[in-house]
């Protein structure tokens, strides 16, 4: 049986499962009205149920308004139309790769096909010592792309940072822009991704929309890019209108050139707990640039698509690294946020970054709780949680089916599922490990 058809079948199976899931717990909390009941009675009359009612509540009301509050900037947002031919700076785009094989070849062409003046477009590929034949699919995108395209190749693996660190300094760009090897760009990203710098002087830092590449292949692709659309294009969308968003990602971002070369040195020389950082150099790079009093936004019509983990290994460690990064860069950003860091209001910034450093240090308290309800009260826990889901859920599944497809926005569902219940661990553990470094999925073994 192909391929597309296995997934289909199998998608259906777990769609169905999923919602068959959140209906009976949706019966079964009906039906079980008294033990919640008795339940919230036994709790209010102890002191740590008491206190627990309190917190809870708390956080339940801070998570509704910090919902509105995003909400409002959502309904705010506006994206910049794409500047003139003759407007627009000249860009040198940076492509880091490796162990990617041939799917840097498709990045290169792709990027190649833009509608960006070839006179002032610069294309850099940078071989990071793959141990695969990435090399050979560079030198062959290089054989159809001559002049246009110029690759180099590191002489040993040193990590992403690295090769990009030599992409600035051999760029000549007044923008610098990253895409990761795994990706593919539409004809006309690149001239939406920058035209920010022109209309804004103060923008130091563009991030672009990130979309799944391989969403047809398997069942977490389907999930991811449905999780993608809400963490982008309306996360995101609220961020840039605080002209803050708080991570460029490596899939697709833009730089001004002035902008990280003044944060360059620090960057490349970045270092934790007393360890180099080999990981979160997008997260980095935004939060230097964001530290010296630069705008930086969000495009959303700057696609990219990009390939994800397709099984739960490579996925969970992915978030890892995420989240490691995501611990680091809060601490990092903790020491400039309350300073008078830049020119013009503040206080987005400050709310964006007291939203991240919440989810940090709540995870132990939340995860200790829930294991706890867990232990005394399992089926309590277990269909109050699956209501809990099809609740939430349905905003993101809305999000979704408002600007794609009604069909795929279901997924939503079953990746809060899968999110709720199979990683939950990833912050408490990233938390725990924030000092550990490696990429953990670039390894030809495991590499997806």
């Amino acid at each position: 049986m192909p391929v597309e058809k296995t997934t289909n079948k199998w998608g259906i199976v777990v769609l169905v499962s999923t919602f068959i899931l959140m209906i009976g717990a949706a019966f079964l909390v009906y039906n079980l009205q008294s033990d919640f009941s008795d339940y919230n009675t036994e709790r209010m009359t102890t002191t740590w149920g008491l206190i627990f009612s309190v917190i809870a509540g708390a956080l339940f009301l801070y998570r509704g308004g910090f919902f509105i509050y995003n909400l409002y900037l959502y309904f705010r947002y506006k994206v910049i139309k794409s500047v003139t031919d003759e407007e627009l700076p000249t860009c040198t785009v940076i492509v880091p790769a490796y162990n990617e094989g041939k799917q840097v070849y498709a990045t290169l062409m792709s990027l190649a096909a833009s509608d960006f003046p070839k006179e002032k477009l610069q294309l850099l590929a940078i071989d990071d010592g793959s141990k695969d034949d990435t090399w050979y699919w560079m030198q062959e995108a290089k054989n159809i792309l001559g002049d246009r395209v110029t690759i180099f190749q590191q002489p040993e693996n040193k990590g992403k940072r690295h090769a990009l660190y030599r992409g600035f300094n051999l760029g000549t760009g007044e923008v610098f822009v990253t895409v990761d090897s795994d990706s593919v760009v539409n004809t006309d990203t690149l001239r939406n991704l920058v035209s920010p710098f022109v209309v804004n002087e103060k923008c130091g830092a563009v991030a672009g929309n990130i979309r799944v590449l391989n969403n047809e292949k398997a069942l977490l692709p389907k999930m991811l890019n449905v999780n993608f659309v809400l963490s982008f294009e309306f996360m995101r969308s609220a961020e840039s209108t605080l002209e803050s968003v708080l991570c460029t990602p490596g899939a697709l971002a833009a730089y001004r050139s002035s902008a990280v070369f003044e944060c360059l040195p620090e960057w490349i020389n970045q270092t934790f707990m007393g360890r180099p950082s080999d990981i979160g150099e997008d997260r980095a790079m935004t939060n230097m640039i964001l530290k010296r009093g630069n705008h930086v936004l969000f495009q959303r019509n700057a696609y990219a698509y990009t390939n994800v983990p397709e099984r739960y290994s490579g996925l969970y460690k992915m978030f890892i690294r995420w989240g490691r990064s995501n611990v680091r860069e809060n601490i990092a950003m903790s020491k400039y946020v309350f300073t008078n860091f830049r020119e013009g209001s503040k206080i987005g910034s400050r709310l964006l970054f007291i939203n991240q450093f919440l989810k940090i240090i709540m995870s132990y308290p939340l995860i200790l709780i829930m294991f706890y309800f867990v232990a005394s009260h399992p089926i309590l826990f277990l269909s109050s949680t699956l209501l809990s889901i099809l609740i939430y859920s349905s905003f993101p599944a809305f999000f979704y089916a408002k600007r794609y497809t009604l069909a795929e926005s279901f997924w939503a569902y079953s990746y809060s599922i899968l999110y709720t219940f199979g990683l939950f661990w990833i912050t408490p553990y990233a938390i725990a490990t924030a000092s550990k470094s490696g990429w953990l999925t670039r390894e030809l073994s495991t590499k997806k």
